[in-house]
């Protein structure tokens, strides 16, 4: 709270802040206090998806919901009110939810087909790490989402009329989820195929798995860039504005270096590392961003 302060926020947007971030670690808590000691990733994804959806609505329709815990509870139907909020607030808050949506239906019924998830073999195993992992995606949603976060703890009589950079970010957004969504919608396409049968291929090196060897990840580093520029249009103190700015950054780190593609690059070379085909697709394509003239080919 103090640290909010410090910042330069208003007191009001402060409060409202601060609430939505506790909900954000006490929510992935919840979670954790039944997978943790039951040794299971099963609601992981879900928990992240569901997370960015209930943070987001928290955030939009603070006041509201605060007032149910107090002795002045506003009606139910005040949620309903959207002229209530700057479109600002509805666009952003729109954008994460399809996002957190999609990205969580996909990802449940992921683990749903498949039963478990690799990446947590040995680390379920081990409480104080597991523990770590679950308020790790705590942070990731409040990283990730504090864009939104932002621009939703400002009264809507203090945003301006929607400008050029909201209308960008919305754009930037937009392609990015269309090139995720692209991604996905492929690799379930060829995974099917190869479970019929119909093809005998080791790995996914088609349509945009051909420019990258993660272009759903490339999508979604693209696509968290958006938000960002909703909250610079914003009124909020320069510092914030340049915190909110930490989304998209924060999403590469985690998804190159930390939990995204690490691990995936060290499953593929355990599974393939001597084949031929493997070794020139991996030589020849990018990581994870495609730069022009073959520069970074298998490197970046």
């Amino acid at each position: 709270m103090s640290f909010l302060s410090f910042l330069g926020l208003h007191p009001v947007v402060t409060s409202r802040l601060a609430g939505v971030i506790g909900f954000t670690y006490a929510y992935q808590a919840l979670f954790a206090a039944y997978a943790v000691p039951a040794q299971t990733e099963k609601y992981y994804d879900l928990a992240g998806s569901t997370g960015f959806i209930t943070s987001t609505v928290l955030s939009l329709y603070y006041p509201t919901i605060r007032s149910w815990f107090t002795s002045s509870p506003q009606p139910l139907k005040s949620l309903y009110n959207l002229s209530a909020h700057h479109p600002r607030q509805l666009l952003v808050s729109a954008m994460m939810l399809l996002w957190a949506g999609r990205l969580g239906t996909y990802l449940v019924m992921r683990i749903r087909k498949h039963g478990s998830d690799s990446r947590f073999d040995d680390l379920k195993t081990k409480p104080a790490i597991f523990t770590f992992m679950w308020f790790g995606q705590a942070l990731w949603v409040t990283m990730v989402g504090l864009p939104a976060y932002l621009v939703n703890s400002i009264p809507a009589a203090a945003h301006p009329a929607l400008g050029w950079k909201d209308f960008v970010g919305l754009g930037i957004w937009a392609a990015g989820l269309t090139l995720e969504s692209i991604a996905d919608r492929e690799k379930t396409y060829w995974r099917k195929a190869k479970d019929e049968k119909k093809h005998e291929e080791k790995f996914i090196s088609s349509g945009v798995w051909a420019w990258s060897r993660h272009p759903n990840y490339l999508g979604e580093v693209l696509l968290q860039t958006g938000p960002p520029l909703l909250a610079l249009t914003a009124p909020l103190p320069p510092t914030v504005k340049y915190l909110a700015c930490v989304s998209p950054f924060f999403t590469y780190v985690l998804l190159r270096y930390g939990s995204g593609v690490p691990p995936l690059e060290e499953s593929a070379e355990k599974k393939w590392g001597s084949d031929p085909g493997w070794q020139k697709y991996r030589d020849s394509t990018s990581v994870l961003v495609p730069l022009p003239g073959g520069l970074g080919k298998g490197k970046v």
